[in-house]
């Protein structure tokens, strides 16, 4: 498990790189960064626009609240059935996102208004099968705790360094995922960092399915 949550972490970086060099100042996957945006936003910031910040946001709440329906309709069956069918989902619209965005344009910024949308949507149903499955450290998308975990829990301050390799490991995944999203977006554009980072969420999930520990049954 603690594998596949990993690269899923690299797939944040991946998508968060596209979406904040390709799509304007907006996160896909780190909510708190547009809360923060927002609330510039509304007090008249030079480039900031609300509207881009609201849409990540519901899309994110979106595929969030489709999280939970999939978790509790798998509840009681193999877990490898759950988390391939978000998956699919959540490669799928990365997918669809990157194919739209190399599509013809639009106008008007509905092209990028698109992206933002189904994007966060596969974030969102990403994050929040990943809080149903409870792996301490392991959000995939947020380090705030894990770091202050590493900090507040080391040696240095008297603790035991709990989970100090898998909290490194998952600030190295979103950090390298990052790295290379932004290479691949400055040189290719959306499309190859988004097939990716769907291409990376399917292979992952398929290896974990092949494993014993996805034939345990799935509760939430």
């Amino acid at each position: 498990m603690v594998f596949l949550l990993l690269a899923l972490s690299g797939v944040t970086g991946l998508v968060d790189a596209v979406s904040i060099l390709g799509l304007g100042k907006v996160f896909t996957a780190n909510m708190t960064g547009n809360v923060v945006f927002l609330g510039f936003a509304l007090v008249g910031t030079p480039g900031f626009v609300s509207d881009v910040f609201l849409l990540a946001l519901g899309g994110f709440l979106a595929g969030s609240l489709l999280s939970g329906h999939l978790g509790r309709i798998n509840a009681g069956r193999p877990l490898r059935r759950w988390l391939m069918q978000a998956a699919l989902l959540e490669a799928g619209l990365l997918i669809a996102a990157g194919l739209y965005a190399n599509g013809p344009d639009h106008g008007a910024g509905s092209h990028a208004l698109a992206i933002i949308a189904m994007a966060s949507v596969a974030m969102g149903l990403r994050n929040g099968t990943m809080r149903q499955l409870k792996v301490p450290d392991l959000t995939t998308t947020v380090l705030t705790l894990t770091l202050t975990g590493l900090a507040a829990d080391s040696r240095m301050a008297g603790g035991h360094n709990p989970n100090w390799p898998r909290r490194v490991g998952a600030v190295l995944s979103i950090l390298g995922g990052a790295a290379l999203g932004a290479a691949l977006t400055n040189r290719f554009g959306l499309l190859v960092p988004l097939s990716l980072a769907a291409g990376l969420t399917l292979g992952a999930t398929m290896v974990f399915a092949l494993l014993p520990a996805s034939r345990a049954l799935a509760s939430t």
